[in-house]
């Protein structure tokens, strides 16, 4: 069995599928890996590394002829820009490894069913204790928050951390984190070592000691709770009462702030609106948000993405694809949940064996056999539901093979 690297397409990707110590890594326990020349060049990882590693330098056709399993950062599911000539390329029976964007695109899982395609979704990682080391949305939003704040840093026409100097004392700037996922803690995180006082709000009640944790300081609206989280683990989407009184709450807040980061996200479903036109006007004039929900519509109204928009004096960012503004960190983590990912996927004789008895199996594929096995991608694509037994016994007996 071959794991194959081809290069990413989707205008401004710089990450790579697998790094070369993922390849290394992967060589020692008998797996043979092929990578198009020229893949890594970007997160600054050259063809001679990949080499050294083990791995097999080809060109692009051969690497989706010859591979079983294509390993992308950005499958055709999500790169709408360039994926189609990717899916073209695509021979059936081959075994797709990548993000997918399937709850906002579960059509895709369809077109990989058509083509006779296996397709592994990295964004459905289940959030369970074994599956932590594969969870690529954890890997880009650790990134992300991190690199939103030097943004805010570098945008922000005023230094964070207090400075008591002759030509007077300068005070620290405000940051204010709304959303205090991973993304958000580490956001948190980075602006306190700037020396930026730092406030934070989540509309999970767990959240207190978390921001607390990370030396920032939780912000409490005066308004009745809802259910937040889904059973995945992941942010739920809330009801527009609750929405309308967050809103309402929380503009005194932001009227203090020089810089705000939000990241309140729902998989699947557009972004809420948590900072209003209005509330904008009430804000510093000066102040910046970055806005890490921007490529599902903005948590910000006057948010563009890939824009800047200045309205009253306030710079509102909406940043596209910021991971692979960090493409080195940024690959090296995702190549390592892929590792994970695969060796969990490859028993040690060499076998592929995909058990829809494992909960990381069952939720990661959306297609298989010529079908979509996924109970949540048949709800949103309108398909019956299939009986327990089809998935579970016909995958995994169809799925062997020596890798």
């Amino acid at each position: 069995m071959i794991i194959g690297i081809p290069k990413e397409t989707c205008p401004g990707e710089c990450r790579v599928g697998l790094v070369p110590q993922n390849v290394s890594a992967l060589v020692k326990k008998g797996r043979s890996v092929m990578i198009e020349r020229g893949a890594g060049l970007a997160a600054g990882h050259s063809d001679d590394a990949y080499a050294a590693a083990g791995a097999t330098l080809a060109d692009r056709s051969a690497v989706f002829e010859q591979a079983d399993i294509i390993v992308q950062v950005q499958t055709p599911g999500l790169n709408l820009k360039t994926g189609d000539s990717d899916l073209a390329e695509l021979p059936s029976n081959k075994i797709l490894v990548g993000m997918m964007d399937p709850l906002a695109n579960p059509e895709f899982a369809q077109t990989l069913a058509a083509k006779q395609v296996t397709g592994v979704a990295m964004e459905l990682i289940p959030r369970i204790t074994r599956a932590q080391a594969m969870d690529v949305l954890s890997s880009n939003a650790m990134i992300v928050g991190y690199k939103a704040v030097l943004i805010g840093a570098s945008e922000l026409a005023s230094m964070f951390p207090m400075n008591m100097t002759a030509a007077g004392t300068l005070n620290p700037a405000r940051v204010f984190i709304m959303g205090v996922g991973v993304a958000g803690l580490q956001a948190c995180a980075t602006a306190k070592r700037l020396g930026a006082v730092v406030e934070a709000y989540d509309v999970r009640p767990a959240a207190r000691e978390q921001i607390l944790s990370v030396g920032a300081k939780p912000v409490e609206l005066n308004i009745q709770a809802e259910d937040t989280e889904s059973a995945g683990g992941y942010a739920k989407e809330q009801s527009a009462e609750f929405i309308k009184a967050q809103q309402a709450a929380m503009a005194d807040v932001l009227a203090q702030q020089d810089v705000v980061i939000t990241t309140a996200a729902v998989p699947g479903k557009k972004s809420p609106i948590l900072v209003t036109a209005e509330m904008v006007k009430s804000m510093k004039p000066g102040a910046v948000i970055i806005d890490l929900a921007a490529e599902k519509g903005g948590n910000c109204e006057l948010t563009q993405l890939g824009e800047v928009v200045i309205e009253n004096g306030v710079k509102i960012i909406g940043p596209n694809n910021l991971a692979s503004t960090v493409a080195t960190h940024a690959s090296q983590m995702y190549g390592k949940n892929i590792e994970n990912l695969l060796n969990h996927l490859i028993t040690e004789d060499g076998k592929l064996n995909l058990d829809f008895e494992d909960e990381i199996i069952r939720e990661t594929v959306v297609s298989i056999n010529g079908d979509v096995p996924h109970p949540r991608m048949r709800d949103l694509l309108g398909l019956p539901a299939l009986p327990a037994t089809d998935s579970s016994t016909d995958s995994s007996t169809d799925s062997s093979t020596t890798a």
